[in-house]
């Protein structure tokens, strides 16, 4: 029996894939549905979306709009994806490098900058939008994920927790205690793993000896799976399904993305140091935008028109960006008392008034 249960943990023995990279169909899914062409086109129109937002937000860092951006692109079918499998009461739990995931969930462009433009600690209200602070530290929010599952759970709601992390998140003590907690509890949750390759300038053979990163969740009793990351019909149907084992209670997923990070890790970095620039043109043809496009035009599910209308609405929402990062925030240095405490303590209200006789004088 108990080699029948490990059975049914163990991920693919090769990342699932519905499509090539040169957009013909693939057929190494198993039992997994491809997903609906109207949820496929809709991906399509958000990976464009993203893309320009990527660049757009890229930009602005070199205009001193944005303290730091760590690009996604490459990343634009996980992101998306991990969007559109979730309903309304559902939760994300992002990174520092999930920004087009946020855009995709529906949250404004300039709230979700401000992190990375360093005017708050959070732009957006989590409570309202379902979406945790983006993550800067290693696998921390895989904890916070956790722990929200299970109180939903314990509440009767129906909602499911997805967790983006990054491939060098793994290697975290954080990641280890959540997704043990997550599978004794049954907490409905899934953890998504974008391997892009690297941990900023450490390479995954250097992280870990496993043959994929997915097996790291069957000694915890997890279910797991790996996906080609750059294949969005793959990465729909999977985390799909992933989050519906999720929502009908019978337990967590743990989904490995093989993906790759096209630029470096920030604004900061610079990659040309530990990546040759053929092994980043290699996976470049594998590019996860034009993959799709390719197969639904061969399907004939996307027109010349529609592309060129998608583009234009992303040009139309580059601008939005731009307008959002060009206006001056407006700072008030009080707000920097305003959560620290539910009740606040005498200490902080002296300095409260000490910074407020401050800006008085």
């Amino acid at each position: 029996m108990c080699v029948m249960v490990a059975e049914t943990l163990l991920p693919s023995a090769s990342p699932v894939r519905f499509v090539a990279e040169d957009g013909t169909p693939a057929g190494r899914h198993g039992a997994y549905a491809e997903p609906p062409e109207s949820l496929l086109k809709e991906a399509y129109r958000l990976m464009v979306l993203g893309r320009r937002f990527d660049v757009q937000a890229t930009a602005l860092t070199k205009q001193g709009r944005l303290a730091v951006y760590p690009s996604s692109a490459g990343q634009e079918a996980c992101q998306v994806a991990a969007a559109l499998v979730l309903n309304e009461h559902d939760w994300l739990f992002p990174t520092y490098r999930d920004s087009v995931a946020l855009v995709a969930r529906g949250l404004k462009p300039g709230e979700v900058l401000t992190l990375l433009r360093g005017d708050a600690h959070c732009g957006y209200n989590p409570a309202e939008t379902r979406v945790a602070p983006q993550c800067t530290p290693l696998a921390t929010q895989t904890l916070h994920a956790a722990g929200l599952a299970h109180a939903m759970q314990r509440r009767g709601e129906d909602g499911v927790a997805l967790a983006l992390i990054g491939d060098g998140a793994t290697s975290e003590g954080d990641f280890h205690e959540a997704l043990n907690f997550a599978a004794v509890f049954k907490a409905p949750a899934v953890f998504f793993v974008q391997n892009n390759r690297y941990a900023i300038s450490v390479p995954f053979e250097k992280q870990s000896a496993a043959a994929a990163l997915a097996y790291k969740g069957i000694g915890y009793g997890m279910r797991s799976e790996q996906v080609d990351g750059n294949d969005a019909v793959a990465v729909l149907a999977v985390l799909g399904d992933a989050v519906k084992h999720a929502r009908e209670g019978r337990g967590p997923v743990l989904v490995e993305a093989h993906t790759y990070r096209i630029d470096s890790h920030t604004n900061a970095d610079d990659a040309t140091r530990y990546r040759e620039a053929g092994e980043v043109e290699r996976w470049r043809e594998a590019d996860p935008l034009k993959r799709l496009e390719t197969y639904l035009k061969g399907r004939e599910a996307l027109q010349e028109n529609e592309i060129e209308q998608f583009k234009a609405d992303a040009e139309t929402f580059a601008q939005s960006v731009r307008d959002a990062l060009n206006a001056e925030p407006e700072l008030d240095p009080m707000s920097l008392f305003d959560h620290v405490y539910a009740e606040p303590t005498r200490q902080l209200e002296a300095q409260r008034a000490m910074v407020h006789a401050e800006l008085e004088a």
